[in-house]
C-alpha cells in the first residue's frame, strides 16, 4: 500500500537531512504545503497550495533536497473565503519529468514526497475498489486476499435467519417469518444493509464499467474472483447485487427498505455481532432504487450471459416487478419514527428516509427505458420537471438517470432523441457552474467554493462533482472539464484545508482512525485500507458530540477520531464515486 511506501520514503528523507546539515530547520517537513500526496500525471496540471505568509521562489527537488529540477514563483495571495486564511499557489505543471520529488519553499520547508508518472493513481483506483471487498458480509476474508485485515465471516447465521419486522408483514409473510438474505456489503461503519444506499452505490460502480469497459477489463484487485472472465468491478458489484435480489418479496415485487439490527452494534468485529436481524417495511424509494439498479444490471450482464446464464433476464424481470409495485404504492415512504410509535421492536439504525420520491422515479424510468427501449417508461413520469441539476446523493438520484440517457445518446428512441439537446445543455451548464471561479478559490479545486459543500460526507460531494465533470467531458470532449475533475481528486488526496489524504492506507498524512467497526476492533494500528473518510463537516461538533474539534471554519471541521462519525465515518456510497473518479481519470489520462 502507498501509505507504507511513503512512510519508508519519509524515513529515508529524514536520514538524508541528518547527513546534510547545510539545510536549516526551515527545510524540514512543512504541513503548510498542501498537495496531492500520491502524485501527478506527466501532462496534467501540478499544483501545491501554500498556507501562510510565504512568498517568492519555490523549487521542486529530489527527496534528498540535493537536486533542483524546477524553479518557479509563488502566486499572489488569495484569501480563503471560508476561513479567511491566506493561500498561494506553486504551479509546476511544466515539469513533466518522471520521478519522485518534493516542493521546497525557502524559509518554510518542504512538502511530502510525490511522484510524477503515468498511471500514478492506479493504486488508489485499485485500493478504493478493494475497499468493498473488506465490507463483504457472510464470507471469510482470508489473508491471501485481505492481508493483515483478514477476518472471519460476519453474520453467517444472522443473515440466514432474518425476521420479518411487524412493519414488513404481508399475507404470505406474517411478522416473525424467517427469511434468508446473506451477502452484500456492510453499509458504512456499522453492520447493517440498506437498499437505498446500495442503490446509488451499485449503480455508480456499474456506470464505471459502462463508461470505461476496456479499462475495467484490466482493473484487477486481488479478490477471490480475480482471473475469471468477468471484470473485478462487476464481480464486486455482483456480491451486493445478489443480496439485493433477496430483498424483493417474490409475492408482490415490493422491496424491503433495509436489513438491520434493531440498534447499532458496539465496536466489535463482524463475527462477534450476533444480534437479531430484521427486514423492515417495503418502501417506494427502495423499490425504485432497486428497479433502477436491476435494469442497469440487466443490460450490463447481458454480454456475460455465457458465464452468468439467466442473470440478465432475472435482473430485468425483478426491475419491472419492483416498478409495478411502486406504481401501486407511490406513497409508501419509510418513516422510522412513525413506525416506532406503533410497532416493536423499535428500529433506530440508519433511516435513509426520504420525503420526495420524484428523483427515484426519474432514475428508475430512465434505466428501464434505456434497457427495454420501451417509450412507456420514458413517458411514465416527468423526466425533466425543471432545469435543476442536483448533485447525486442517496437522497437525490435524478442525475444518475440523466447520465444514463447521455451515455446511450446514440441508441435512444426517437422520443428520447427529441429531448436530448436540452439534456446535454443542462448537464454541460451544470458543469460550467461547478468550474466557475475555481482559479480564484483558495485551493483552486472545484470542491470548497462554498461552505455549503462541507456537509456530512463532503468527500462524496467532491467525488460526485468530479463525476459530473467527467460526464460533461464525455459529452463535449472539452478538456477543461477533465482538468477541473482532477482538481477534486487532488483535493481528496491532500490538497485541502485539513492536509489529510482522505483515503485510508494512502498518502503521508492519511486518515488513521475512521469510524469503522472493524478498523477499531481488529487490533491493527492501520485501518482497513481503501476507504474514503466522510471529510470536513461544518456541523460535525453538533452531530456527533465527539471531543477534540478545534477548527472554526467548515472546511477544517474534521477530526481523525473513531468517535467522529459525522466527519470520519466511511460509507459505501462515498467509496463508489471515489472508485469511479479514480478509474475514469486513469482511463482518460492520455487525454490530459
Amino acid at each position: 500500500m502507498r501509505f507504507f511506501t511513503r512512510a519508508r520514503t519519509l524515513i529515508l528523507l529524514v536520514f538524508a537531512l541528518a547527513l546534510h546539515p547545510v539545510f536549516t530547520q526551515a527545510q524540514s517537513l512543512s504541513t503548510y504545503i498542501r498537495l496531492n500526496q500520491i502524485g501527478f500525471y506527466p501532462n496534467a496540471a501540478k499544483i501545491a497550495i501554500v498556507i501562510g505568509d510565504a512568498s517568492g521562489e519555490f523549487r521542486i527537488t529530489t527527496p534528498d533536497l540535493k537536486k533542483t529540477v524546477f524553479k518557479g514563483t509563488l502566486s499572489e495571495a488569495r484569501p480563503n473565503a471560508i476561513s479567511g486564511k491566506t493561500a498561494r499557489t506553486a504551479d509546476f505543471s511544466a515539469l513533466k519529468t518522471a520521478g519522485t520529488f518534493v516542493v521546497v519553499i525557502p524559509g518554510l520547508g518542504h512538502s511530502y514526497p510525490f511522484e510524477i508518472k503515468t498511471n500514478v493513481h492506479r493504486a488508489v483506483a485499485i485500493g478504493s475498489l478493494k475497499g468493498f471487498y473488506y465490507q463483504r458480509v457472510s464470507v471469510d476474508l482470508p489473508a491471501k486476499y485481505a492481508g493483515a485485515w483478514s477476518r472471519p465471516a460476519g453474520h453467517i447465521k444472522e443473515d440466514t435467519h432474518v425476521l420479518v419486522h411487524p412493519s414488513a408483514v404481508s399475507d404470505s409473510r406474517p411478522a416473525g417469518t424467517v427469511l434468508s438474505s446473506p451477502g452484500g456489503w456492510y453499509d458504512a461503519g456499522d453492520y447493517n444493509k440498506y437498499i437505498v444506499n446500495s442503490g446509488i452505490t451499485t449503480g455508480t460502480l456499474l456506470s464505471l464499467y459502462e463508461d470505461f469497459p476496456q479499462f475495467c477489463q484490466a482493473f484487477k484487485t486481488n479478490i477471490p474472483e480475480s482471473g475469471n472472465k468477468i471484470p473485478d468491478v462487476l464481480d464486486e458489484s455482483l456480491w451486493n447485487l445478489r443480496w439485493m435480489l433477496t430483498m424483493q418479496d417474490p409475492a408482490d415485487g415490493g422491496v424491503y427498505h433495509k436489513l438491520t439490527n434493531a440498534r447499532f452494534d458496539g465496536m466489535v468485529m463482524p463475527d462477534k455481532a450476533n444480534k437479531e436481524r430484521y427486514v423492515v417495511q417495503k418502501s417506494v424509494t427502495a423499490a425504485l432504487d432497486f428497479a433502477a439498479v436491476m435494469a442497469q444490471a440487466g443490460r450490463v450482464f447481458k454480454s456475460f450471459s455465457r458465464d452468468l446464464p439467466g442473470l440478465s433476464d432475472s435482473c430485468v424481470t425483478a426491475a419491472v416487478r419492483a416498478w409495478e409495485w411502486a406504481q401501486k404504492n407511490p406513497d409508501q415512504l419509510y418513516r422510522q419514527n412513525e413506525l416506532n410509535e406503533k410497532m416493536d421492536p423499535d428500529v433506530v439504525t440508519g433511516e435513509y428516509g426520504d420525503r420526495d420520491a420524484s428523483d427515484e422515479w426519474i432514475w428508475a424510468a430512465a434505466e428501464l427505458y434505456v434497457t427495454t427501449r420501451n417509450d412507456a417508461y420514458y413517458t411514465a413520469v416527468n423526466l425533466f420537471p425543471d432545469d435543476k441539476m442536483p448533485l447525486p446523493s442517496w437522497a437525490q438520484v435524478r442525475l444518475l438517470g440523466y447520465y444514463t440517457l447521455a451515455r446511450f445518446e446514440k441508441s435512444l428512441t426517437p422520443r428520447g432523441q427529441k429531448d436530448f439537446p436540452k439534456l446535454k445543455k443542462q448537464l454541460t451548464g451544470f458543469a460550467d457552474e461547478l468550474i466557475q471561479n475555481v482559479d480564484k478559490q483558495a485551493y483552486q479545486t472545484v470542491m470548497g467554493q462554498s461552505a455549503r459543500d462541507y456537509i456530512w460526507g463532503s468527500s462524496a460531494v467532491a467525488a460526485n462533482q468530479g463525476i459530473a465533470l467527467i460526464q460533461a467531458y464525455r459529452l463535449t470532449n472539452d478538456k477543461k472539464y477533465l482538468h477541473k475533475a482532477l482538481t477534486n481528486f487532488d483535493y481528496l488526496l491532500g490538497r485541502n484545508a485539513t492536509g489529510f489524504c482522505f483515503v485510508t492506507g494512502f498518502g503521508d498524512k492519511p486518515v488513521m482512525n475512521p469510524h469503522h467497526r472493524p478498523s477499531v476492533a481488529d487490533g491493527i494500528e492501520a485501518p482497513v485500507p481503501g476507504l474514503l473518510s466522510g471529510g470536513p463537516n461544518g456541523n460535525a461538533p453538533k452531530q456527533d458530540k465527539c471531543e477534540g474539534y478545534t477548527a472554526t471554519s467548515a472546511d477544517e471541521m474534521f477530526l481523525d477520531a473513531s468517535c467522529s462519525y459525522a466527519s470520519n465515518e466511511i460509507a459505501i456510497n462515498w467509496n463508489a464515486p471515489l472508485v469511479y473518479l479514480a478509474g475514469a481519470l486513469e482511463a482518460l489520462q492520455a487525454a490530459q
